[in-house]
């Protein structure tokens, strides 16, 4: 018998999942490996951001999905698990966790530890996956390697399992400039040292390919010639084309499938494999229903993996069939079945969501790991056809021992000292807690806060306005904690249609005397549509379709047309955060409109009017 077969490893393999926080390189590092790592042709055109497939990943440059991709070093296949670094998507980094043996830990030189690096280190050394470092970007004149170096050491010095997990090898790259180097001081001319820094350092996959089959299911995707497809390590046994497996899913549920195809990754492609042992990374089909957690084992011994235990969401909204009186005209699904299947079938693949009927057919309770994480569900839906409406963001909260206890995250902010005021002043509004100030030599002031999340609903278009693209931030999930005093919200009112029809030049004038407006002559609104903003206490109802009467002084509105101020264009997410406890944000295909929940004059004033009636 082999050495391999009595250690039960499968040296010809490593698998590596890459983690950082965001914008410090996961994914161009990702790209240069693959490039060297002669993927692709020699003359075949890859770009950048080659992981990066889905389409709002490339539009917002942030990777959302965690991916699968291997390259062939010295005869060892390595397997790539590129991962989001964004707090938003840490829920792809936990399940993911559990098909590595090892974890690239990626640094910023410039930047070092940021708040996210200590989220996915914890995440990965909890796991008993063995770390190694690469500091990033070392050919930026700012770089600080030295600093960011002690400053990862003290970072394992807190998160670290045990005295092993302290002993990592550092290596220091510009993955744009597509080198590696153990000596910072002398920049390499590939990626080669990192390449074997990998091989040195991460072990090969451990488990007995004749021992009975169990494989966790962590992701899973669909192909319409396919059908469902599932993805995960096959922890122990071996996975041939054709046998007779059984998934142990939730709630103690058992049911006996057959395999039909078995997938490894090559490169950036599935290739189809007659069969597969453990240690490796395999795609499958046949088995159905399959959930994100599930086991799939052999029928003679079927014993369930630990189930993944991911964090809770802390952020919800709600999702309801559209009551617009434009319902329909633009999407292709607009009915509450539509709306339920489409929910409940992201549950499969988003394992940080949580979807809840309410007493409504037509309303469900989405929650998420953040706003950017409901936001891309939205975005994704309105591109499927997709027509609905949905509410402001709210915390999630609990109770415990009688009290409401709402989440806690710790906001850091790097800017421009000339900002400080002004972000001080907004967040001090939020309950925000100011914990660590320093300076750096290029002017920058780095804070960190502890804020609830409900403080954090709609700073993001704040913080925007004021840095003016000089400041970066972040935040991610500490505790949940008692609540406690109130949000200082923005001042203002919103200016509101009073009547159906086509804005015009003349009406949207009038509407500008009051404040600013959000639509172009030509729109057609409906009443109780919001069609601007002002500064004011109370809402504002006008009629945005009135013409002007003609005289003989002025036949023309040439003259007033170039009197309009420029139209306020939100975001997604920057109309998400607009969004007042009364206001719904109509999603079509084509439009996004702002509305009242209550369209009706006289039906906002009952509301209002049983509102103080109740606090009476």
């Amino acid at each position: 018998m082999s050495t391999e077969r009595n250690n039960h490893n499968n040296n010809g393999i490593r698998n590596l999942a890459i983690i950082a926080h965001v914008d410090h390189g996961k994914t161009t590092l990702v790209d240069a490996l693959l490039k060297q790592g002669q993927v692709f042709r020699a003359h075949q055109q890859v770009g950048e951001l080659i992981m990066d497939t889905n389409p709002l990943e490339r539009e917002r440059g942030i990777t959302i999905l965690a991916k699968n991709a291997s390259v062939t070093y010295q005869g060892v296949r390595i397997n790539i698990i590129d991962t989001p670094g964004h707090a938003d998507f840490s829920g792809e980094v936990e399940r993911i966790m559990n098909m590595a043996d090892g974890c690239l830990l990626l640094v910023d030189a410039v930047d070092g530890p940021m708040p996210q690096t200590t989220y996915v280190l914890r995440q990965a050394l909890q796991q008993n996956v063995t770390p190694m470092v690469v500091i990033n970007k070392i050919d930026r004149p700012e770089a600080r390697v030295a600093e960011v170096e002690d400053m990862v050491q003290d970072l394992f010095l807190e998160l670290a399992t045990n005295a092993d997990q302290l002993e990592y090898p550092v290596i220091y790259t510009s993955a744009k400039g597509g080198y590696a180097t153990t000596d910072p001081g002398t920049p390499g001319t590939d990626m080669a040292p990192l390449f074997q820094a990998i091989l040195r350092s991460v072990p090969p996959p451990s488990g007995d390919p004749e021992a009975p089959l169990q494989m966790l299911v962590a992701a899973l995707d669909y192909d319409n010639y396919l059908g469902q497809v599932a993805l995960g390590r096959i922890t122990r046994g071996t996975i041939k084309l054709r046998d007779n497996v059984v998934l142990l899913a939730r709630g103690d549920q058992v049911s006996t499938h057959n395999l039909e195809r078995i997938f490894v990754f090559r490169g950036m492609e599935r290739v189809e494999v007659p069969e597969a042992k453990a240690g490796d990374i395999v795609a499958i089909t046949g088995p159905e229903g399959v959930s994100i957690g599930d086991t799939i084992a052999s029928p003679e011994h079927p014993e369930a993996l630990p189930i993944i235990n991911i964090e809770e969401p802390t952020v919800r909204m709600t999702f309801g069939v559209s009551t617009s009186p434009f319902m329909g005209k633009d999407g292709e699904h607009c009915t509450s079945r539509n709306l339920r299947d489409r929910l409940f079938r992201e549950l499969r693949t988003n394992v940080s969501l949580q979807v809840e009927p309410t007493s409504s057919s037509d309303v469900f309770v989405v929650a998420g790991r953040g706003e950017l994480h409901l936001s891309i569900l939205v975005e994704t839906m309105r591109r499927e056809q997709f027509e609905f409406q949905v509410s402001r963001p709210e915390p999630v909260t609990k109770i415990i021992d009688g009290k409401i206890y709402e989440p806690y995250e710790i906001l850091n902010i790097s800017t421009s000292d000339e900002y400080m005021g002004a972000l001080s002043e907004y967040l001090s509004g939020r309950l925000a807690q100011l914990r660590d100030m320093r300076y750096d030599d290029n002017g920058y002031v780095h804070l960190e806060y502890k804020i609830p999340t409900r403080g954090l609903i709609g700073f993001n278009s704040f913080f925007l306005r004021t840095c003016r693209g000089d400041g970066v931030k972040s935040s991610i999930f500490t505790s949940y904690e008692p609540m406690e005093g109130e949000v200082k919200s923005q001042p203002g009112g919103v200016l509101v249609a009073s009547e159906r029809g086509t804005a015009v030049t003349y009406g949207l004038l009038n509407a500008q005397g009051r404040g600013e407006t959000f639509i172009d002559p030509g729109t057609d609104v409906y009443e109780g549509m919001i069609v601007g903003s002002h500064h004011r206490e109370g809402d504002i109802e006008i009629n945005v379709c009135k013409e002007k009467k003609l005289t003989n002084m002025r036949s023309s509105t040439a003259d007033v047309a170039k009197r309009l101020n420029a139209t306020v264009i939100m975001s997604l997410e920057e109309a998400l955060e607009f969004l007042s406890d009364d206001e719904l944000l109509e999603v079509t295909p084509r439009n996004f409109r702002l509305r009242k929940m209550d369209l009706s004059a006289l039906d906002r004033k009952r509301t209002r009017r049983d509102g103080v009636r109740a606090r009476d």
